[in-house]
């Protein structure tokens, strides 16, 4: 049996310079695509959660490349199918947002009990195929998050 989540948890919007983002599709939902998300475990900094989390289910080590905290929480309702995971009566999450900027759209390995698939979309259709309105507002701002770090 899994150990419980935490109701904190990362999301990790992994991006390139040119706005492509890399969704993936969850294996326990097909059609609900999304960023990197995950819970944190023990006492893990919240960095270390989107690096362990960006290996797990991409392969990719954020230690490449460029991991910013967005300084960025969403504080959301868990959707009722998955609240078993959580301990009883835990109805809300914070999520704390996490960019990843590649150099290039990259292959990944995905893990296959997690995930079915994933493609690499420019940023508007990645914000219109997300399932999670967190996830999607978090793309939505990638276009001036960019610009900012070019200035």
């Amino acid at each position: 049996m899994k150990p419980l989540k935490q109701p904190v948890s990362v999301l990790v919007v992994i991006y390139t310079a040119d706005l492509r983002v890399l969704l993936i599709e969850r294996a326990d939902k097909p059609g609900y695509w999304q960023s990197v998300t995950g819970s944190r475990e023990g006492e893990e900094s919240l960095a270390a959660t989107a690096g362990r989390e960006v290996l797990e289910e991409t392969g990719l080590d954020v230690a490449c490349y460029a991991l910013s905290d967005w300084q960025q929480q969403n504080h959301y309702e868990i959707y009722e199918h998955w609240r078993h995971r959580y301990p009883p009566g835990t109805t809300h999450n914070t999520e704390h947002v996490f960019g990843l900027m590649l150099p290039a759209p990259l292959p990944v390995v995905l893990a296959p009990d997690e995930h079915l698939a994933s493609c690499w979309l420019p940023w508007e259709e990645a914000a219109a195929k997300v399932f999670s309105p967190s996830n999607a507002e978090a793309i939505r701002q990638l276009p001036d998050r960019v610009a900012a770090c070019v200035r």
